[in-house]
């Protein structure tokens, strides 16, 4: 089969490799009917994941057709349609017990990573039983390209500020994940959404899709000042920082209400610092980490009912053949990119 496979020192190759095979019981293949790039896999390239692995193939968000079944897999059969979850976890150790399963023992961020991943033609999903969501009629793969990565992380951030109805949350970028962020805080109940981004293009699809009833952008705004407008003064509720920016860090605890939580899903390629003298007597709470994408078969169900829909995340479609291309079109947000669907 074809694969995008990672090579050292930035570069990547479409090459051959076996199609996978089932290596342990609770393994399931699945071919792949479309995957997308996602900013982590920027991230691999970049040198800036030092777990992922010389010669795996790139890519951990992606939805296909179950094709084989080890036999613990009781949930899933041949023909399946499914989504994938980003990450692989075992559902049983105590991490995974707690919902906290981007540090499960056995598993983790492994597809895409560690392990081969999606942009190849067929990829092995270990713990097959909870990594991958069986999708209902109405939910078409489009549809539910999404749910395992940047649709949960969109999710994890809005459940990580404890959101309360009325509230008002600020939500630093207004990419993919950030758009994501959006939709799931206004269906946690925030009342108002502050968008923040430096492209003017991305804000106002977030603002003439309902997805945020303010935007700001700091390059031409003074973004802390506007923020104190909108609250009277108080501060954003909550804030959820999903640009991971050179500056965003420093502005999302900068915009927060006192006593409020500030939640960072973006991921940095940079340490950040953490000023406390300058924010003492702020009382913030901070949430970090990645995506504990425990909810897809909520998510998925969200979309069956019309209450969430991530289709206008998708910018382009290229087949896999381009996708070489595709990787720089989305890098470089060429005809402000935003995902785009690579076809099999």
């Amino acid at each position: 089969m074809k694969a995008l496979v990672y090579k050292k020192n930035g570069k990547i190759e479409i090459c051959e490799k076996p199609i996978p095979e089932i290596l342990n019981e609770n393994d399931a293949i699945v071919k792949v009917k479309l995957s997308t790039i996602c900013t982590s896999d920027l991230h691999i390239i970049h040198g800036a994941v030092p777990l992922a692995k010389e010669g795996i193939a790139l890519g951990h968000e992606f939805v296909g057709e179950v094709v084989k079944v080890g036999k613990n897999i009781k949930n899933l059969k041949i023909g399946d349609r499914v989504c994938a979850n980003c990450i692989t976890f075992c559902g049983e150790c105590r991490f995974c017990k707690r919902g906290f399963i981007n540090n499960c023992l056995k598993g983790g961020w492994e597809i895409g990573c560690k392990i081969d991943g999606c942009q190849a033609e067929y990829i092995r999903v270990p713990f097959a039983q909870t990594g991958l969501t069986k999708l209902p009629e109405n939910v078409s793969y489009e549809n539910a390209l999404f749910v395992g990565d940047i649709l949960s992380s969109g999710y994890f951030g809005a459940e990580l500020c404890e959101i309360k109805q009325g509230d008002t949350i600020a939500v630093i970028g207004a990419g993919p994940v950030g758009l994501c962020t959006m939709m799931c805080a206004k269906l946690l109940g925030a009342s108002k959404i502050i968008a923040i981004d430096t492209d003017n293009q991305r804000l106002d699809l977030a603002y003439k899709n309902n997805l945020a009833d303010y935007i700001i952008n700091p390059s031409k705004q003074n973004a802390q000042y506007e923020v104190e407008i909108i609250t009277n003064g108080d501060g954003a509720d909550g804030v959820i920082e999903a640009a991971g920016g050179k500056n965003t860090f420093e502005l999302a605890w900068k915009i927060a209400r006192p006593n409020s939580v500030v939640a960072v899903v973006a991921m940095y390629e940079s340490p950040q610092t953490l000023p406390l003298p300058d924010m003492y007597g702020k009382n913030l709470i901070f949430k970090t980490g990645g995506v504990d994408a425990t909810h897809c078969a909520e998510l998925v169900k969200f979309i069956s009912e019309g209450k969430i829909s991530t289709d206008i995340l998708i910018s382009k479609k290229v087949p896999f053949d381009n996708i070489i291309e595709a990787y720089k079109m989305f890098e470089e947000k060429i005809d402000n990119c935003l995902k785009i669907a690579i076809t099999y």
